[in-house]
């Protein structure tokens, strides 16, 4: 029977990232739920053990009955009845699926109902259902938005909604508008406190809000009268059983049918402030789309997988010309490079994931105690790791899972334009993975400031320094090492232009140069612990690496500031 988790042992190899340990410990915080909860773990080998076991129950779910519903939830979707979502009819049953398997509030404190996995765990189990279905991964995947209420909430409203979402209640993020999309700073969904009910009441409409009837929201809206920028905004919990809000409009969309998008309009509905007021962008929604951006960045992994089988699979039965595709150059070319990507990108996923671990759980630490100074060292490092690598991992992987999709298409030829075949709908669902929760050309305005300023360069030559390869790898490490004075000359030049405007538009290009060096160096490390799974996407990736970065850094250095020009559309033009 078909195993979505154990089909792919390259998943399973992440349980032993090097930082694993100390996520563990941090998360179990010394295993003190061991002697309160029965499937808590005694030491590390217990809760890995734990984690697998979790794994295979969602790789068997995904494999056997969501990844069986998927064409049948695409053609149907959601529809609209009373001002209310009803999802596709086998969505029900993915969710009754994964609710039976207690795969929900998994993030979430065992005393509130959860099953208290890292991060990186839930990556995992993201990219899982992902393949078997990127629009019903978006419904099951949205419970991570009780992290941020577990971060800044009441300890009553932990009580009050936690065990709900673990219980297998659905969520969404309510924080787009017709009016605000990437700028949520124009957000403008009032809210407005009523005295007399002593509670707040919002009034307004939210568009693209995905799984928007969703039984709890997050919400952003505007708590101070008189504002127009983000320091008017607040972050609400809107409970769906208070009532208040009707879905208007369901979106058509080209992908993810199964993945409610919804209009919604805010009708004096009741709401409890999450947090302190004014605090709504700058900091609860930053939380909140960071764990958003990783879920992409996992979603993307999945979709890539589920790609790369399709097209490998297609390739090894279809024969032209008295030979399997396979062997053509140019077929076995593209296949080498989805793979490539797909290890090097699962690589970065996992990286983050673990940077976002580590310093989660000290800062949940920190919730019952002081921290001691090297641990607050150590949190305001990875911190930073998280805060540079998050967009690198979901631009490039979202990136990845577009070409991925493209290339599977590719390998079918005509068949791949054919409904009755799985790679259109993954080059479909795929599309949106590179603009929601920030489009690939706002990854790299996130992530830029860390590449400008040296830290990522400074990030590179730590990881070269500390990578130990394998002999057969070595001459793949000096090929890197080789392109960083590349990278780093093509930096400074972009730099020393001294115009903004061409720095920004330079940008893309020095994002992905950076995000291929750091890939390049992980999947190096990984392919000396794991040959036999990442040989060949070592040699591979490097290699691409090493054509992207030449190439770039020669685009950069021919560079003048006044070639901007150029590239702008004449209003003349336009005008005609």
């Amino acid at each position: 029977m078909a195993n979505y988790y154990s089909d792919h042992p390259e998943i399973g190899f992440y349980l032993n990232h090097p930082l694993m340990k100390r996520i563990v410990e941090l998360k179990e915080k010394g295993y003190e739920d061991k002697d309160k909860f029965e499937d808590a773990p005694v030491d590390l080998g217990d809760a890995i053990e734990n984690y697998r076991a979790i794994l295979d129950i969602t790789g068997d779910v995904a494999a056997n009955i969501i990844a069986p519903n998927s064409e049948s939830v695409d053609l149907e979707g959601p529809h609209l009845e009373n001002g209310r979502m009803i999802y596709a009819s086998k969505t029900f049953e993915n969710l009754d699926a994964t609710r039976k398997a207690g795969l929900h509030g998994v993030s979430m404190p065992r005393r509130y109902g959860g099953l208290n996995l890292p991060n990186a765990v839930f990556s995992m189990l993201s990219e899982v259902i992902s393949a078997a279905d990127a629009g019903y991964q978006n419904i099951w995947s949205l419970q991570s938005c009780i992290d941020t209420l577990y971060e800044f909430g009441s300890e009553e409203q932990r009580q009050k909604y936690i065990p709900r979402v673990c219980a297998g209640e659905s969520m969404s993020m309510d924080l787009t508008e017709p009016d605000a999309g990437s700028d949520l700073q124009r957000v403008m969904l009032k809210a407005t406190y009523d005295e007399q009910e002593g509670c707040w009441r919002l009034n307004g409409v939210k568009r693209f809000i995905t799984n928007g009837d969703s039984d709890i929201h997050l919400v952003l809206a505007r708590s101070e009268e008189g504002t127009r920028d983000g320091r008017g905004l607040s972050m609400f919990i809107y409970d769906k059983r208070q009532g208040g809000v009707d879905v208007r409009h369901i979106e058509h969309k080209l992908g993810i049918h199964g993945s409610p998008t919804c209009e919604l309009t805010y009708k004096n509905a009741k709401a409890e402030l999450c947090g302190s007021t004014r605090l709504g962008l700058i900091k609860y929604v930053m939380a909140l789309m960071n764990g958003a951006r990783l879920g992409i960045a996992a979603q993307s992994v999945g979709l890539s997988q589920e790609a790369y089988n399709e097209a490998l699979a297609y390739a090894k039965e279809r024969a032209q010309f008295n030979t399997k595709i396979i062997e053509f150059p140019a077929v076995y070319d593209m296949l080498a490079r989805m793979k490539a990507k797909l290890d090097a990108g699962r690589a970065l996923l996992y990286q983050t994931a673990c940077y976002v671990d580590v310093y989660k759980g000290l800062e949940d630490i920190e919730r019952d105690r002081k921290l001691t100074p090297e641990e607050k060292q150590e949190l305001k490092k990875y911190q930073r790791l998280a805060d540079a690598f998050t967009p690198l991992a979901k631009g490039m992987n979202s990136e990845y899972a577009n070409q991925n999709a493209y290339d599977a298409i590719s390998i079918h030829g005509g068949s791949g334009f054919i409904m009755e075949y799985k790679c259109q709908r993954l080059y479909r669902d795929a599309r949106i993975f590179s603009i929601y929760e920030g489009t690939t050309q706002l990854q790299v305005v996130a992530a830029i400031r860390y590449i400008s300023n040296g830290t990522m360069l400074a990030n590179i030559k730590e990881m070269l320094e500390t990578l130990e390869v394998s002999e057969a790898l070595q001459p793949l490490k000096e090929r890197v090492e080789k392109l960083i004075p590349v990278y780093k000359d093509a930096l400074n030049y972009a730099k020393e232009l001294g115009n903004q405007d061409a720095f920004d538009f330079l940008a893309r290009r020095l994002y992905d140069m950076t995000a291929e060096l750091v890939m390049s160096l992980l999947i190096l490390r990984d392919a000396t612990k794991a040959p036999e799974l990442f040989l060949k996407s070592a040699n591979v990736y490097v290699r691409m690496t090493e054509e992207d970065v030449l190439g770039k850094a020669s685009y950069i250095k021919n560079f003048k500031a006044g070639d901007l020009d150029s590239f702008k559309v004449c209003e003349c033009a336009c005008e005609a």
